[in-house]
């Protein structure tokens, strides 16, 4: 399309800000911990545009809350999901023009949805992965993601088996777990190796992180499985505070009792940076390897 990339060599929310001013900059992409991190830049180092810019999130399911908060900015949020597997992008959340009079907080929810297939994708269905049937589309029930068409992958390289697993029934399995809505569109809730089996219950950690992040002192929260000798696992939650703000693991419990079913609050609270990778993706193995260690 003939347009100019900026490329930025370090992340810094101020020099973004001072980019989109200068360049007249009228798409950028971002992983949700980088929208996070512009919405919650000091008021200062913040500019609300009076044009409309087009912003494309992709990588981790964004909370409903952040992308709010984009929009307070006068940023328009397009949400997409896939894989490497995948070709990159193939589902996403398409808008519908009477969703723009709902409530903020109702639109940001809609807007948090992974949604429908690209037109390049075939085929996009939920289903239980050892019957193959399609789940109900009730937003409640929870099954694996699946895909098939021309720009999801062949297989890996020299790896049959692991070929031979990702694609049984025909589909390929994303390994990402979610529910289906009535009108089609798909919203995930964990990836399947994430979800806490606390007890006998799936407890979805993104589901918690949803919550955490309401917390007017949380400006980063993930959430992961600690072992537990009565419970099998519990829910830990790892937590990054915003600037000069303030909370103590008890706060931060009691918050949560009061937001969601206490089988699934967080037994522990640390506190401190989350390590990611170089596209901002939050490594949960690492925070495993953390909760085990408390």
């Amino acid at each position: 399309m003939a347009a100019t990339i900026i490329c930025m060599r370090t992340f810094s929310p101020k020099l973004i800000f001072e980019l989109l001013e200068k360049h007249e900059v009228t798409h950028f992409g971002g992983a949700p911990v980088v929208l996070n991190m512009l919405a919650n830049a000091p008021e200062k180092e913040q500019k609300i545009f009076k044009r409309k810019i087009n912003v494309m999130t992709a990588g981790a399911p964004p909370p409903a809350k952040v992308l709010e908060s984009m929009t307070d900015l006068g940023f328009e949020v397009m949400h997409v999901y896939g894989l490497t597997e995948t070709y990159g992008p193939a589902v996403m959340c398409a808008w519908h023009d009477e969703w723009n009079d709902l409530p903020d907080e109702a639109r940001a929810e809609k807007k948090s949805r992974q949604g429908v297939p690209y037109h390049v994708l075939d085929d996009l269905m939920i289903a239980d992965p050892v019957t193959m049937q399609p789940i109900p589309k009730d937003a409640e029930t929870m099954g694996e993601v699946m895909m098939r068409g021309n720009i999801v992958m062949k297989g890996y390289l020299k790896n049959p088996s692991a070929s031979e697993e990702a694609f049984a029934d025909g589909w390929f399995h994303t390994g990402d777990l979610g529910v289906w809505h009535p009108d089609g569109y798909i919203s995930l809730k964990d990836r399947s190796k994430d979800v806490i089996i606390s007890g006998g219950e799936n407890i979805s950690t993104i589901e918690i992180e949803e919550i955490l992040y309401t917390h007017p002192s949380i400006l980063e929260a993930a959430v992961v499985g600690k072992p537990d000798d009565h419970w099998g696992e519990t829910p830990c939650a790892f937590a990054v505070l915003k600037e000069d703000a303030k909370a103590t693991e008890e706060e931060i419990i009691n918050f949560c009792r009061e937001n969601m079913a206490r089988f699934k609050v967080p037994k522990n609270v640390v506190f401190g940076e989350l390590p990611k990778t170089s596209t901002g993706k939050v490594q949960k193995f690492v925070l495993r390897d953390r909760a085990k260690a408390i």
